[in-house]
């Protein structure tokens, strides 16, 4: 009885502490969402913290009068569409590859892999290497730099190496090459772990900004970050001089209510996304790490 009655009490303070923490987590994310719908004017006069007092979309329709919004939005699909899906197949095959224990000189490549991650050249001399690629304000500045990832190639090397060796034999034994084992056979089984190296790989390049901020000069190559980031810089320019917004909607939003819908619009689809990751996310972490 005892017993019961300090668990009872464990639970409530568990479950208080999880409800506090949950709220500091959330409570940024429902502040910024309620200043953005709110009436620019009104919210300058302060207090909302919960819902918007004077709810107004003006905000967002700003935003999204904006021609840059629709451009930027495209690039950033598209690099994370094409950044996360070549990244996560080339990764995915080297890690293959350095599983199998037969590989030639599987260790040395292990630690040239590893040494990266400690050692470095620096932005400049990575600079100048991208200039004799001539990746230079190209789109493939985005992909090709990111397509190999050696932390992700350790996570699903340690799950490749820990499926069953007679998958591999029985396959080999009726014939099949090692680019239909990889495919057909390793790459089903391992949905958890290359859901969650999907994920990183994805949001890593949804919310980058800085390469385009360096490496490109053109606008048409701006992701959403990028400009969403000049958006939020430049939203006092633009609430007192833009040119396209009706004098009578400029009463109805601030420049801190465009910062607020600008840092909602660049949240909103990882959000969107992760609910459908997440039961791969736990799942592939251990998987891919405690059994490497």
């Amino acid at each position: 009885m005892v017993g019961m009655k300090r668990w009872d009490l464990f639970t409530v303070i568990n479950y208080t502490l999880l409800a506090v923490f949950c709220l500091m987590t959330l409570y940024p994310l429902i502040y910024v969402l309620a200043g953005s719908f709110n009436d620019g004017n009104d919210y300058m006069r302060g207090g909302v913290y919960f819902f918007p007092r004077e709810f107004s979309t003006a905000s967002y329709r700003i935003v999204f009068k904006d021609d840059r919004l629709i451009s930027s939005l495209f690039i950033s699909v598209m690099r994370t569409g094409i950044g996360t899906a070549t990244s996560l197949l080339f990764t995915a095959m080297v890690s293959y590859a350095m599983s199998r224990r037969y590989l030639i000189g599987r260790n040395g490549y292990y630690w040239i892999h590893l040494a990266t991650l400690f050692i470095g050249g620096g932005l400049i001399p990575y600079f100048v290497l991208l200039k004799y690629m001539h990746l230079l304000d190209s789109f493939w500045v985005y992909i090709i730099p990111s397509i190999f990832s050696v932390f992700n190639m350790i996570i699903l090397q340690g799950f490749f190496r820990e499926l069953p060796e007679e998958i591999h034999e029985s396959a080999t034994v009726d014939g099949a090459s090692e680019f239909k084992i990889f495919g057909l056979l390793f790459l089903p089984l391992s949905a958890p772990v290359l859901a969650t190296v999907a994920l990183w790989n994805g949001v890593g390049h949804w919310n980058s900004f800085f390469d385009a901020m360096l490496f490109t000069n053109s606008e048409k190559l701006m992701p959403l970050q990028l400009y969403l980031m000049k958006l939020i810089k430049e939203a006092d320019v633009l609430t007192a001089s833009s040119p396209f917004i009706p004098p009578q909607m400029k009463k109805q939003f601030s420049a801190q209510t465009v910062r607020m819908a600008a840092i909602m619009i660049s949240t909103v689809p990882i959000l969107v996304l992760f609910p459908f990751l997440q039961r791969y996310f736990v799942t592939g972490i251990m998987v891919g790490s405690l059994k490497g």
